[in-house]
């Protein structure tokens, strides 16, 4: 938690490289700002070595009328990458969104316990799909790039005293679709089908194109 509340302040986080790492990231020099608050976006980009800075945004994330979840997620995405541009001149900007999709329904992050037991419920012995809306606004250029990357995950048969369990453990309480595949929920994911870091909530391979493409 202390780590987490330092690197909101701004503070450049070394992805645990040591100072005299000859690693260079996608953006040379210059370390990505990941315009998120997402421990979990963190860690992943820490994981794979690339220095970032951490700055959070506050934008409207309700749903526009009939909008798709491919649209729903690059639009926010592109909208928090666009909030932190202006705080963070000459930075390379990174915006993340994820929703879980099921009978074409958008499942975000639930409100409360008894809307987690009903997502979960609806997931139980299912496929569903996971959606993360990816943005960059690269250092040097005023033009966002964005795109989305689509996993497919199978939930195992949950029985009514597993599914309030885990709620009961709190962990789906701030994850969209109110479970965490890299934690507790782990233990009821049976199968998945396209990028597991999708799932945990930042396409790391689907980032790591959008920042080596050439602009057109």
């Amino acid at each position: 938690m202390e780590e987490k509340q330092k690197n909101q302040t701004g503070e450049r986080d070394s992805g645990g490289l040591s100072p005299d790492s000859q690693f260079k990231s996608p953006t040379g020099s210059r370390p990505l700002v990941l315009a998120s608050a997402s421990p979990r976006r963190a860690e992943i980009l820490r994981m794979v070595g690339w220095p970032f800075e951490i700055h959070p945004v506050d934008i409207d994330e309700s749903r526009r009328e009939g909008e798709a979840a491919a649209n729903y997620v690059e639009r926010l995405a592109r909208e928090k990458a666009e909030a932190a541009a202006p705080h963070r001149p000459g930075a390379t900007i990174v915006g993340a969104d994820t929703v879980v999709v099921t009978d074409q329904e958008i499942l975000s992050k639930p409100r409360d316990e008894e809307e987690a037991r009903r997502m979960v419920r609806l997931l139980n012995g299912r496929w569903h799909q996971v959606l993360t809306g990816v943005a960059v606004i690269r250092f040097g250029r005023s033009s966002v790039k964005v795109r989305h990357e689509t996993t497919e995950v199978r939930f195992a048969e949950m029985s009514e005293q597993n599914i309030s369990w885990y709620v009961a453990t709190g962990e789906p309480m701030d994850k969209a679709g109110a479970y965490a595949i890299q934690g507790q929920g782990s233990q009821f994911i049976e199968e998945i089908k396209g990028d597991y870091f999708n799932v945990v909530g930042l396409p790391i391979r689907l980032l790591y194109e959008l920042l080596h493409e050439e602009e057109v």
